[in-house]
């Protein structure tokens, strides 16, 4: 294939990329403003909300904002929260539950709702193509387009038919070119794009390190006597160390059905942990084992999410295009809610946008003003409310993280006068496998937990497989020669759908990407000692198919 074979091109006002909350939110406020312009989102997954993945426990307040009438309008939040229960684990079969008065005030989901941030999607999806959106579905956005001046003008899309060898195949087409006066990146966390972004305008050259840990999340259908619709259930301490920030939670959705999983924050130290497999030792502690007997579990996926908060914010703004929601990191950590944030960050770089193109702008400018705005909104003051609680975990633990969160929410409300950073990677925290406590996890049952094939089984995740893996190594010596002897080559316990392994042929170790089982999670991105492993898009619609998670 020639790099300058010429690809269609399509011309818009304003180029989105991603369908999620932020995306979808930033395109239906663009026609608000101005029915007249065009505007796109792209979306990787094969249909909107395909490749969405949260908890979810829905803060209203920016989607108020959005359409004030959602109600009316048939929004999917029917689910409103009526109480809260919080658990310290503190052993395989012990708990404390901790008093509400001990728990930090934003951890309280009055007036929230459980909801399906897939299903929400989709719904924002109808909403933005009824205002005149153009959706594109099963378009993954795989490269920056520039101008002469070196502005983002736009992106292309993946090519499509092209074989493992590297040749086209008969289905072969080449990728298309979506053209804006301004794109806005919304692919959610740790964008592939975005990050090639950061590095290309130096966008986190006055923040800190972006922090993640990796959501792991099932959905069962219980006994309805066990069923307690509304009640928000969250967890600390066991199964994981308090040096191993993370926490589970059980929402009890409609129709018996119930959200659980558990973050593991991905500073973790110990090569040896598998947040699978921590999260398959939790569901049997009693508090959650109790909800699952004899209930059938009926979806599973698995994402990483951001936990930085205000001090891991990049600048948001360059030449032609700007960053939203998770691609910037703007969910609020101590409240474990992003998808507000995200629908608020979409709707201020829309009038961010509306405004320079009213005014008679050509486009391609960097738009400061929406960085401007962002922190005069009740957005950056949620963030800084917070702002010490993931670095309270890092430098306390768990427990006295936990407590000193209480004293700065429930008693000074987030305005300590002081702001504490982290500032190491999370993938410089392992230690060496030799210095490591070894895990002995514990035999599926096929009940309650399960093997990882058969849970990605759940998430319907498919990839044509005669395509290039998008699963890229800087270096293919670096699994064998330098992680396996050091850390025991960690990428086969922290990916959550079985892609790498370690396998022996002939007397020699060969390290094997299984690209075809990826859930999109990108922990592998984040997690690689090195940072020798690259995610980048497939094929357009490859990937898991999330049934409303």
């Amino acid at each position: 294939m020639s790099e300058n074979e010429t690809r269609e091109s399509m011309e818009f006002d304003v180029v989105i990329v991603g369908g999620g909350p932020a995306g979808l939110a930033a395109a239906c406020k663009l026609l608000q403003l101005d029915s007249s312009l065009s505007v796109v989102v792209l979306e990787k997954g094969s249909e909107i909300g395909a490749h969405i993945l949260s908890g979810n426990c829905f803060d209203v307040k920016a989607l108020a904002e959005l359409f004030p009438d959602w109600k009316e309008r048939g929004a999917p939040l029917a689910t409103a929260v009526t109480g809260d229960v919080v658990h310290y684990l503190t052993g395989e079969a012990r708990a404390i539950r901790v008093p509400n008065l001990f728990v930090p005030r934003p951890m309280h989901n009055k007036g929230n709702y459980i909801i399906s941030l897939g299903r929400l999607c989709q719904w924002l999806a109808e909403q933005a193509e009824a205002l005149g959106v153009n959706v594109f579905p099963g378009f993954a956005a795989a490269e920056v387009l520039y101008d002469d001046n070196g502005c983002v003008a736009g992106v292309a899309t993946s090519d499509m038919g092209i074989g493992k060898d590297g040749k086209r195949k008969s289905s072969y087409q080449r990728g298309y070119e979506l053209r804006g006066k301004y794109t806005i990146f919304a692919e959610g966390c740790r964008g592939n794009l975005g990050e090639q972004l950061m590095r290309k305008f130096d966008l986190r050259a006055n923040a800190d390190p972006q922090h993640y840990g990796l959501g792991i999340k099932e959905i069962w259908e219980i006994d309805p006597a066990l069923h307690e619709e509304g009640t928000v259930v969250h967890t600390l301490g066991w199964p994981l160390d308090n040096h191993t920030d993370g926490g589970g939670f059980v929402y009890h959705a409609a129709n018996n059905q119930v959200f659980l999983g558990l973050i593991v924050a991905l500073n973790y130290r110990n090569p040896h942990l598998s947040p699978y497999h921590e999260f398959q030792r939790w569901k049997h502690h009693p508090k959650i084992r109790h909800y699952l007997e004899g209930a059938k579990r009926i979806a599973y996926g698995a994402r990483a999410v951001n936990k930085g908060g205000l001090q891991s914010l990049p600048k948001l703004a360059f030449p032609g295009g700007m960053l939203v929601g998770c691609d910037a990191g703007f969910l609020n950590s101590v409240t474990i809610k992003g998808a507000h944030t995200a629908i608020k960050s979409g709707l201020l770089a829309a009038e961010s946008v509306h405004k320079s193109l009213a005014a008679g702008s050509a486009g391609q400018e960097e738009l400061a003003d929406f960085e401007q705005n962002v922190n005069a909104s009740w957005l950056h003051d949620e963030l800084h409310h917070g702002r010490n609680f993931t670095p309270a975990l890092h430098k306390l633990g768990t427990f006295l993280g936990a407590a000193f969160t209480f004293v700065d929410q429930n008693i000074f409300f987030g305005r300590l006068p002081f702001t504490w950073h982290n500032r190491l990677p999370d993938h410089e925290s392992l230690v060496d496998a030799k210095n490591a406590a070894p895990i002995n996890y514990p035999k599926p049952d096929g009940k309650i937990s399960f093997d990882i094939l058969s849970s990605v089984f759940l998430s319907s995740t498919f990839h044509e497989e005669d395509q290039p893996s998008h699963l890229l190594l800087k270096d293919p010596a670096i699994p064998i020669d330098y992680n396996l002897p050091k850390y025991g080559e960690p990428a086969q316990l922290y990916c959550p759908a079985g892609v790498y392994e370690v396998v022996e042929e002939g007397g020699k170790k060969r390290f094997q990407i299984n690209a075809q089982n990826c859930v999109h999670c990108k922990t592998c991105d984040i997690k690689d000692p090195l940072q020798n492993i690259v995610w980048t898009v497939p094929e357009g619609g490859g990937g898991p198919n999330y049934p409303g998670m």
